[in-house]
């Protein structure tokens, strides 16, 4: 049948989930990779959807958390902290590779996966904001599984910025966030980190981005 080798070509690609690595390590010592973050992610959303406020579609966010990354298998994986040309052209390349993958699989198939990306990206319905969440929420747990000594030194501010907007629409998720960062303070100051010197320079670090961009009053 036409539509075996495409389906094919398409799984060869994928596999390169589970071969890219992401800047996140096991605790065993161990990197991640892309696909165990998803999967982790697949499985937060079916534990977690009962909780929430309002009521998801958990058919439509496991797609699109299954979706959300393939592009990695295309263009690898960009930490969110990195800076420099692969940061910078990073949505642009991720869109390029999207096409790529949508033209692969083609015909309907290639469409709805094009379609289960864009909305993760766009973060408009309440099944991609959930998804959203549980990708800034997945992050910091196997961080905290993880040693410290595997941490970045800029990835200790992050606990206390990261997960809040993606969290902020729903009272379950917040609770969610607001537990994982107990796990990431009592980790980091076991290991010595000065948490009240970190929380510290993340409210000035935000104070001078405000300042920097003041809000624009409407008179």
């Amino acid at each position: 049948m036409d539509s075996v080798a495409p389906i094919l070509e398409l799984m060869k690609l994928s596999e390169g989930l589970k071969r890219e690595l992401r800047h996140s390590w096991l605790s065993d010592g161990r990197r991640e990779s892309v696909a165990e973050h998803s999967w982790q992610m697949a499985l937060m959303a079916m534990v977690m959807h009962r909780h929430l406020k309002h009521p998801v579609d958990l058919s439509r966010t496991l797609q699109m958390i299954i979706v959300h990354d393939l592009v990695e298998a295309v263009v690898g994986d960009v930490p969110f902290f990195e800076t420099g040309e692969r940061k910078k052209n990073k949505a642009a390349r991720e869109a390029a590779a999207m096409e790529t993958i949508r033209d692969m699989l083609g015909g309907a198939g290639g469409a709805h996966l094009a379609e289960l990306w864009w909305e993760f990206e766009t973060r408009e319905t309440p099944e991609a904001k959930f998804a959203g969440a549980l990708d800034n929420l997945e992050v910091q747990l196997q961080h905290n599984l993880a040693d410290l000594s595997t941490w970045e030194e800029i990835e200790y501010g992050l606990v206390y910025n990261k997960m809040d907007k993606p969290c902020s629409h729903d009272a379950f998720l917040q609770a969610m966030s607001g537990a994982i960062k107990q796990q990431a303070e009592q980790k980091m100051r076991a290991g010595g980190v000065d948490v009240e010197a970190v929380k510290a320079e993340v409210v000035k670090a935000e104070a001078d981005r405000t300042e920097a961009s003041p809000p624009i009053i409407l008179r």
